[in-house]
C-alpha cells in the first residue's frame, strides 16, 4: 500500500527501534497531504477509563497508549455509530469518536460490548511528508484494517496476528529477534 489512507494498519518492521512504536501496529484515522494521525492498538496503558473520568465511575475498562501526542487526550475507537452520535467511520465497521459520555452510559448499562470499543490515551501523528519517509524506509509493512485486527484480544498479541494474516514471508516475521545482534 503506497498511499496510506484511514483505515490502513501500520504494522512496525521487526527491527525498528523507536520505543514508541517497537512492535506496534497503529491504525491510521486521518491521512491528508498536511499530516496524519491514528492510535497504537497493542499498548495498554498503566490505567482504566475508570481512573481516568470521573463520570466512567464503575466502567472499569482498560485504557490504551495512542501514542506520543498529546498524552492527556482521551480518544476511542467503537463499532456502534447508531447509537454514540458524532462518530467518524475510519474503516468498514470501525469509527472514531463521538459522545464520549453517551459511550459510557451504553457501557456501564450494558447496552455495548465492551470488547467492541477501545479508549486511547493520546495518539500517533505525523507530519507532512514524514509517514511517506518512514513508508519509504521500509518501517511499517501496511495492511487494511479489520475488525478483528483493531479490538484483538489480548491485545499484546496484536502485532504477531497482523503479521500471521499476511502470510508468507511476513508471518516468519514475528519470531525474528527484537534485536538481530543479539541472535
Amino acid at each position: 500500500m503506497e498511499n496510506p489512507s484511514a483505515g490502513t494498519l501500520l504494522i512496525a518492521d521487526p527491527f525498528l527501534q523507536d520505543p514508541h512504536f517497537l512492535r506496534s501496529v497503529v491504525l491510521i484515522c486521518e491521512h491528508q497531504e498536511v499530516g496524519s494521525f491514528g492510535f497504537v492498538l497493542n499498548r495498554q496503558a498503566d490505567t482504566t477509563l475508570e481512573a481516568l473520568m470521573e463520570a466512567a465511575t464503575g466502567v472499569d475498562l482498560p485504557v490504551y497508549y495512542g501514542g506520543p501526542v498529546q498524552p492527556d487526550s482521551l480518544h476511542f475507537l467503537h463499532q456502534y455509530p447508531e447509537e454514540i452520535q458524532g462518530s467518524q467511520l475510519v474503516a468498514e465497521d470501525i469509527y472514531w469518536g463521538g459522545d464520549v459520555h453517551a459511550a459510557i452510559e451504553l457501557i456501564r448499562n450494558q447496552k455495548i460490548d465492551p470488547n467492541r470499543i477501545r479508549f486511547f490515551i493520546g495518539y500517533s501523528g505525523w507530519s507532512e511528508g514524514q509517514l511517506k519517509e518512514e513508508l519509504s524506509e521500509k518501517s511499517w509493512i501496511t495492511a487494511q484494517a479489520n475488525t478483528h485486527l483493531v479490538f484483538f484480544q489480548p491485545s499484546e498479541l496484536t502485532w504477531k496476528a497482523a503479521l500471521s494474516n499476511l502470510g508468507g514471508e511476513y508471518k516468519m516475521m514475528i519470531h525474528f529477534p527484537i534485536d538481530p545482534q543479539l541472535n
